[in-house]
């Protein structure tokens, strides 16, 4: 059986996009999958988060972009129950070196093709931005996971990404999905965040995931001891998030790291309901952007 690969992007910054896949990967390694972890961002963050030190990195998905290194010898263990195909900042300097090639945009998918048999869920942490390195992650995927931190901004940023996955559809990759939008940093006693995140449900339906990731102090610690969350503290409220956030993606765990009271207090804010709504009934900003979303929403 081949790996299910998942992008896991949006091409806005600082959206926990790089906490989510090293987080959520390390949940679903604990269910007993065979897991590997992607790193084609050239801050190398997921790498660092995974215990690997990217200043003494001899071979990495750069040489096996470029073709100067075999897949399997770049694949190394992380600090976790996954394995990592690791990046260090000499990855920037693909984005022009990839250029020559005529696959230049499928270097990623055929590496990979070699090593699939090999995982059941293999994830991509791609770059902040649409560049070669974004677009080798979206032809090589099956589904786009995308976090979204439940801001305005971040909405205008949702729809390039939606834009971008059309694009790449026809011109690339047309089995390409959208797995779900996950809100991150979500924060229920932000009017903002509430009604972002009711926008959300209410365009993306039931592609939005239940579970809610959490602010969470331990989440932002643990990439400095170079370990994911749930190594360093299992039981903090980022931990048990991504514990369930795995369980939605594959379903029951016959009773292992039942995680359900979490669950339920982590959702236990209203979203469907805002204050600024329900006091004028005043359409927002976000609402504004809702209408032009709409149009781009068929790209599910």
């Amino acid at each position: 059986m081949t790996a299910r690969i998942i992008a896991v992007t949006n091409q806005k910054g600082g959206v926990a996009k790089t906490t989510t896949a090293v987080n959520l990967l390390a949940a679903i390694a604990r269910r007993g999958k065979r897991c590997l972890l992607v790193d084609i961002d050239p801050q190398g963050n997921a790498s660092v988060s995974s215990g690997v030190n990217i200043n003494r990195l001899e071979q990495g998905i750069y040489e096996v972009l470029l073709g100067d290194a075999n897949i399997d010898q770049a694949i190394v263990a992380s600090a976790d129950l996954y394995d990592i195909l690791p990046a260090a900042p000499d990855l920037a300097g693909a984005q022009v070196e990839l250029l020559e090639f005529e696959d230049k945009d499928y270097r990623l998918r055929d590496a990979l093709a070699q090593v699939v048999d090999q995982y059941d869920v293999i994830l991509i942490d791609t770059p902040p931005s649409l560049n070669v390195l974004t677009i080798n992650a979206l032809a090589a995927a099956t589904d786009v996971l995308i976090p979204v931190q439940c801001e305005y901004f971040a909405l205008e940023g949702l729809s390039g990404l939606i834009t971008t996955m059309g694009m790449v559809r026809t011109a690339l990759n047309p089995e390409l999905k959208i797995l779900g939008v996950v809100r991150t940093m979500y924060d229920g006693r932000n009017t903002l965040t509430i009604e972002v995140s009711r926008q959300l449900n209410k365009h993306f339906r039931e592609k939005v995931f239940k579970t809610l990731i959490p602010r969470n102090i331990r989440l932002a610690e643990a990439p400095s001891h170079g370990k994911s969350a749930l190594d360093y503290d299992l039981y903090c409220k980022g931990s048990m998030a991504y514990i369930a956030l795995a369980n939605e993606i594959l379903g029951p765990t016959n009773g292992k790291h039942k995680t359900h009271s979490d669950e339920k207090r982590l959702e236990r804010i209203p979203v469907e309901q805002t204050r600024g709504e329900q006091a004028k009934g005043k359409k927002s900003k976000i609402g504004a952007w809702a209408g032009r979303f709409t149009r781009r929403k068929h790209a599910q």
